[in-house]
């Protein structure tokens, strides 16, 4: 975290679950300033409440469909971590001109303020869901993904420099499941239980990454200064069957009780499985810690020293192919992190 000493560091969807994160994460580390925007009226008052003694995080409605905005409040930043976006799988296959405009106009409007001006570093934080997409949101994440390449090869090839004299750093981060995000099944599940039952399962075969919000945002944090541009940089995650989650939260929240786990079948665009990298991008994939990163296929490996002596994976990165954590495993892996709560 050291290296964000003196940065002022923008974040759209800061009011959001990974933006609130960053903003949180941000304000512990050493950074000059940071500037939270969201449409969220509501929350972003509550959001600057919270920090104002801090007296290093600022706060503006903004929407990301919105470039005159973007390039205003832009002025004078270091780094984007670009969150803002429309993640819902149903809601973005019932309205996909709406995720159009927020996920893939949103990000380019995002791209050119960020170049206007001269914004040292972009970080566009994606989803497992942009990989072989089979959802508007998930298209839409992967269109983002190609749009924050394009514009790692655009500043490189225009000489677009920015305050450090080098052309403007783009890339992506992908991770999968962040456990207790809204809109995910820890919540869901918790509901359920407090209710009484039952908890709802769309497919009990069904597997996912997971990882908890703190890590997956220290991982973020941790690709702003991995990225070399135009790559797409894929965090390692556990798996877990969602049914697994359901039977843990059960036998701990449950208090005895004899709740039902039903199976309701699978949403319009749901996938059975999770993937975080295919078979196309192996081939130009290295290891690096605790991440896959996918250079652009645009790329020259040499362009990338720290990763040319790096693995490169055997297999696509697939809920499906990699074992799951047992009921143990998981329900420790979920205490320790404070998922769930009695």
């Amino acid at each position: 975290m050291d290296r964000f000493n003196g940065k002022k560091v923008l974040i759209t969807g800061a009011c959001g679950t990974v933006g609130s994160e960053l903003v949180r994460q941000l304000v512990e580390s050493p950074a000059k300033q940071v500037v939270c925007l969201d449409n969220n009226e509501t929350e972003l008052f509550f959001l600057i409440e919270k920090y104002r003694k801090t007296g290093r995080v600022l706060g503006y409605l903004a929407d990301v469909r919105d470039r005159e905005s973007l390039i205003l409040r832009m002025r004078g930043v270091d780094l984007v971590i670009h969150a803002a976006a429309l993640k819902h799988v149903g809601l973005c296959e019932d309205s996909p001109a709406q995720a159009i405009a927020t996920n893939i106009l949103g990000t380019q409007n995002v791209i050119d303020a960020a170049q206007i001006n001269r914004v040292e570093r972009v970080i566009f934080t994606s989803s497992d869901k942009a990989v072989n997409p089979t959802n508007v949101m998930g298209t839409s994440k992967l269109m983002g993904e190609r749009l924050m390449t394009a514009a790692a090869e655009t500043s490189v090839s225009a000489k677009v420099t920015n305050s450090e004299g080098a052309g403007t750093i783009f890339a992506s981060t992908r991770f999968g499941n962040v456990l207790g995000s809204r809109g995910s099944v820890i919540p869901l599940f918790q509901r359920q239980i407090a209710g009484g039952g039952p908890i709802t399962l769309t497919d009990r075969r069904m597997t996912r990454f997971i990882m908890s919000l703190t890590e997956a945002v220290r991982l973020v944090l941790e690709s702003v200064w991995l990225a070399t541009g135009g790559e797409v940089m894929v965090t390692k995650m556990p798996v877990a069957r969602i049914e697994d989650i359901a039977t843990v939260m059960k036998d701990a929240l449950g208090r005895g009780l004899d709740i039902e786990v039903k199976e309701i079948g699978a949403k319009p665009g749901e996938k059975m499985y999770e993937e975080l990298m295919n078979a196309e991008e192996v081939r130009r994939t290295r290891e690096y810690g605790d991440f896959f990163i996918i250079t652009s296929a645009f790329a020259d490996i040499e362009n990338f020293p720290h990763l040319v002596d790096g693995a490169t994976p055997d297999r696509v990165y697939h809920s499906e192919h990699e074992a799951p954590l047992s009921l143990d495993a998981l329900a420790q892996y979920l205490h320790e992190r404070d998922v769930i709560f009695a």
